[in-house]
């Protein structure tokens, strides 16, 4: 047999090179085709790119050709512009907008042989978190937060928790020094309360502070949904650094309601307003599961205390870091006129491009 010439064909591959590329599992004619065919195909698409542009449709300008996205108008930037500013100025001249229910009530205790009694039920609803939106909400006493409980420092206190949801529960009171066994965690110190059941918690206030209370069973969902609320011990012998015209709690949340101050999410949240000249406490309570770097617009906040313990110097700031189970108490001086803004700080938290919404309010310094 003679031997080929290899400008007619490739020659045959030998058996060991077929041995060798058959264990890759390609058959050799086949590749050397395919290899073929891609570089018979790629040579004028190669060929085309390194051609210069030409002709009447040549891309001159760099935009991509024909099939390329053209530019906005200016006069179409300005509409684009204008749709937005229409949602937030929408949002910000609703505010503050009206809906249903309001939490953090004060709640008047009964008082039985000198023992001030707070009766307070879990049970589940529809809360209105922002106009026309409504979630499923578990609440004490039909309120997210729940009732705002407010006693002084050496009260005898009882709190009857009657529990109608559809599921166990249990009430802890975060910072509270209780005894061991009033302090609201099922399997730890109680059983938890069945539904249909009441369980009652007795001890006396100790420690004067900015408190909580909230669910200790189930948390994430239960305090997620609305069973949270404020537990404040008040001083017998306050501080003079505590003087307050506007005393106001802002409880926060971040669970399966989103973004809420006092439950509700802006334009639905509530603006805390004052005169000229007076002072301002805000007691900052943060139930949720994100830190919040509370920030007011126009003055500053001078901390005075953390988890109802006084701080030892007073320090200024307008932005305060709120860590969940944190709570934070600060002084204001209203001394600048006007709405100012006060907002979590996380601004995902408080605007979109529709505008504000989530953890927004205003500081209102009335003249």
């Amino acid at each position: 047999m003679s031997a080929q010439n290899i400008t007619d064909k490739p020659a045959t591959p030998s058996r060991r090179d077929f041995l060798r590329v058959a264990s890759l599992g390609i058959a050799v004619p086949v590749a050397t085709a395919a290899l073929a065919a891609c570089k018979t195909e790629e040579a004028p698409k190669a060929a085309a790119a390194a051609a210069p542009a030409a002709g009447p449709h040549a891309d001159s300008n760099h935009s991509g050709g024909t099939t390329a996205a053209h530019p906005r108008t200016p006069a179409q930037i300005r509409a684009a512009a204008d749709e937005m500013d229409k949602h937030h100025e929408a949002g910000i001249k609703s505010f503050p907008a009206k809906t249903e229910g309001k939490g953090n009530q004060v709640l008047q205790p009964r008082v039985e042989n000198g023992v001030k009694v707070f009766e307070i039920t879990a049970s589940k609803l529809q809360w209105e978190i922002e106009p026309g939106k409504r979630v499923e909400a578990f609440a004490y006493n039909g309120q997210v937060p729940g009732p705002q409980i407010r006693v002084t420092e050496g009260d005898r206190v009882r709190v009857v928790v009657k529990n109608q949801l559809e599921q166990s529960t249990a009430v802890h009171f975060h910072g509270v020094i209780t005894p061991n066994d009033q302090d609201g965690v099922p399997f730890i110190t109680q059983p938890p309360i069945k539904p249909g059941d009441t369980y009652t918690y007795e001890f006396t206030a100790k420690n004067a502070g900015s408190h909580m209370y909230h669910s200790h069973h189930n948390a994430a969902e239960q305090v997620g949904k609305g069973l949270l609320g404020a537990f404040l011990i008040l001083p017998r012998r306050p501080r003079a650094i505590e003087r307050a015209d506007v005393d106001y709690v802002m409880v926060i949340n971040d669970g399966s309601h989103g973004y809420t101050l006092n439950g509700k999410s802006f334009p639905a949240t509530e603006p805390i307003v004052c005169k000229l000249g007076q002072r301002v406490r805000v007691r900052f309570m943060n139930e949720g599961m994100m830190i919040h770097p509370m920030h007011l617009h126009g003055m500053h906040m001078t901390v005075i205390d953390k988890d109802g313990y006084p701080q030892p110097m007073p320090w200024k700031c307008d932005t305060l870091n709120v860590a969940p189970g944190e709570r934070w108490d600060v002084m204001i001086e209203a001394d600048n006129p006007g709405v100012w803004a006060f907002h979590c700080h996380i601004l995902p938290h408080a605007e979109t491009p529709n505008g504000m919404f989530g953890m927004v309010t205003a500081l209102i310094v009335e003249k």
